[in-house]
């Protein structure tokens, strides 16, 4: 469990789980939703940067040009990145995660 779930009470959460401010997905500590994961095979990988704009939860962090290994607390496991990896680099896994 992360630290954020555990100080985050359903007193706290808007009605509905509205979200008012923009911006803000980065409180928010959604990786735990997964039911797969991606893993990414480095040795395949070119660097094409093909998947870092696609992933619709900016879960693929890059620094000077180069992508890097997931953010699993954001990456929801959607498989955009996988899909449109053209070098086989990215392959989705079932989670297993001991706290589900």
């Amino acid at each position: 469990m992360s630290e954020i779930s555990k100080t985050v009470t359903w007193q706290k959460i808007t009605q509905g789980g509205t979200i008012y401010e923009s911006g803000n997905a980065d409180s928010f500590i959604t990786g735990d939703w997964r039911t797969s994961r991606p893993e990414w095979i480095v040795d395949k990988c070119t660097q094409c940067m093909l998947c870092f704009p696609v992933c619709p939860d900016s879960s693929i962090p890059a620094k000077d040009g180069k992508r890097l290994d997931y953010d699993f607390n954001h990456c929801k496991g959607c498989g955009v990145c996988a899909a449109v990896c053209p070098f086989d680099a990215i392959k989705m896994v079932e989670e297993i995660n001991s706290d589900k």
